[in-house]
């Protein structure tokens, strides 16, 4: 009877522990190998052109959008004008401010993100976070963004970030981003 307790109990405590490394979030220095090399500066810079989507946590997509970027860097200030074109028709623009730091850190600001945006690159991918001031029926929400971007070649990126509040799950935003050749 002992000996199938021990076993159960293993068998329980290695079941908990897989669980637990299956949640553990991906930073990075998980895709520091990975190709082609993300140069932020390089990328953005010049026209870019997105398409995206935004889902509810149950994967429904609430919304369509394009955008169009205007991008430049002077030394290791960049600016990235965005202008969003929404399904339903309505505009939007976000002028991020940008700044590289060492280590592959940059640090960002905008109209609408509270505070200072901060993320780090490694390999072929760039990941931030932030507190979005979001406009929801008539009131402001501010809401965190763990955003990831993953360059595919020279020209595509695609992004995909999740949108949490008091640590729940409201959503995500994914872009294909195209730089213009």
């Amino acid at each position: 009877m002992n000996r199938r307790m021990l076993l159960i109990s293993g068998m329980a405590s290695t079941a908990a522990v897989t669980h637990l490394s299956g949640c553990a979030s991906a930073t990075v220095d998980d895709y520091a190998d990975q190709k082609p090399e993300l140069d932020l500066r390089s990328y953005f810079n010049g026209i870019v052109d997105a398409w995206g989507i935004f889902t509810d946590r149950n994967g429904k997509v609430v919304k369509r959008f394009t955008v169009k970027m205007q991008c430049d860097w002077q030394n290791d200030q960049g600016i990235l004008d965005e202008d969003f074109v929404y399904s339903d028709g309505t505009q939007e623009k976000r002028v991020w401010k940008l700044t590289q730091k060492n280590d592959g850190r940059y640090t960002g600001t905008a109209d609408d993100v509270v505070g200072t945006a901060e993320g780090q690159i490694k390999g072929n991918s760039f990941n931030w976070r932030y507190t979005l001031a979001l406009p929801v029926g008539g009131r402001i929400l501010n809401v965190q963004m763990d955003d990831w971007m993953y360059l595919m070649n020279d020209r595509v990126m695609l992004n995909k970030a999740r949108m949490t509040k008091l640590g729940i799950h409201l959503g995500d935003v994914t872009l294909s981003f195209m730089k213009r050749a």
